[in-house]
């Protein structure tokens, strides 16, 4: 278990463990020049495997987001997989690829590879996978995570990172993202139930608080509180339909901007869809530099694949057979607003 640091010329940090690929700092300039850590996480390898937060910062997998009574069925068989989110299976399982070691190859300062197999059966999911995750750092601060995996067996897979960003940068108490001006290039969102489960609706972002099409402060929309979608999700937690034309292309996902320091992070994914999170459930836990975390102190921008999708036909599938090879991209742009 070991701690990694990107670099690039502009003075850009990304400092990773490979243990469940947790991201420890991110290390970004202000519009002063100031370098402050943007990315809520721990400083010290025995805090991040026994976080009061597991997933905080971290890879997820094998399946990113919630699985409805933690059940699918593939080719006529029905798996039953662990649950850790009341009925539901989330984020892969309490020992997901989390909580996993992975096996790490550092080339060069600007790349870090992490590799993990997955054994058949491994929280009751199907098929030995193999899942190669490159992070890396440009001298454009585009921070990229690269996902390549291959199976032995018909299985799901929903891989993605689960980091909270605050352009305040981290001090104490970590400062809510609600002044965050948030853009995200999606018409339609997934209604849930009150499991966070999506009903297997789209549903139009018009006219509802979840419209961030044109960029909005986020506490306008955690402010609808009489909202059945923000009453729901406890504050914002949808996955958003990015606007694409073709499946697998690259796209825009989205942008913030925090408006005190001028630091902005645009995302880029191939991926259908992003889960955007406003920290509800965090509670004032502690993490880097013992530093407090309280509710809407982070916000998670997780492009993925949509919640439930092995139970919703009408979902992008989420099948990969042998012989394919599992390919997400997802870019982060780090930056400054003049």
């Amino acid at each position: 278990r070991f701690l990694y640091v990107l670099t690039n010329k502009n003075g850009y940090e990304i400092s990773i463990t490979n243990y469940g690929g947790a991201i420890a700092a991110i290390m970004a300039p202000d519009k002063d020049g100031k370098f402050a850590n943007i990315v809520q996480g721990h400083d010290s390898i025995d805090h991040v495997i026994n976080s009061p937060n597991e997933f905080l910062s971290t890879l997820i997998g094998r399946y990113g987001n919630r699985i409805r009574n933690g059940t699918f069925t593939l080719d006529g068989k029905e798996y039953k997989l662990n649950l850790n989110d009341g009925k539901n299976s989330l984020h892969g399982g309490h020992t997901g690829f989390h909580a996993r070691v992975w096996d790490a190859v550092q080339p060069n300062d600007h790349e870090l590879k992490l590799t993990y197999v997955s054994k058949d059966g491994e929280e009751n999911f199907p098929g030995t996978l193999t899942m190669e995750v490159t992070f890396s750092l440009s001298d454009n601060n585009e921070f990229k995570i690269s996902y390549r995996g291959k199976t032995d067996k018909k299985t799901i897979v929903n891989m993605t990172h689960h980091m909270f960003i605050n352009l305040l940068g981290l001090v104490d108490p970590c400062p809510s993202i609600e002044d965050h001006i948030l853009t995200v290039n999606a018409n339609w969102f997934l209604p849930t139930d009150s499991t966070l489960i999506p009903t297997g609706e789209i549903e139009s972002v018009n006219l509802s608080p979840l419209d961030f099409r044109k960029p909005k402060r986020i506490g306008e929309a955690l402010a609808a509180d009489k909202n059945k979608h923000i009453i729901l999700g406890h504050g914002v937690d949808h996955n958003f339909v990015l606007n694409r034309e073709t499946l697998g292309d690259m796209v825009f996902a989205g942008k913030v901007f925090e408006p005190k320091t001028k630091r902005t992070v645009e995302v880029y994914t191939t991926e259908p869809g992003m889960q955007v999170y406003t920290a509800n459930f965090h509670d004032g836990f502690k993490g880097y530099h013992g530093i407090t975390m309280p509710r809407r102190s982070g916000l998670a921008l997780e492009t993925q694949h949509f919640p439930d999708s092995p139970n919703i036909a009408h979902f992008p599938s989420v099948t990969l057979s042998p012989g394919e090879v599992y390919t997400s991209d997802t870019i982060y742009k780090f930056g400054v607003e003049k």
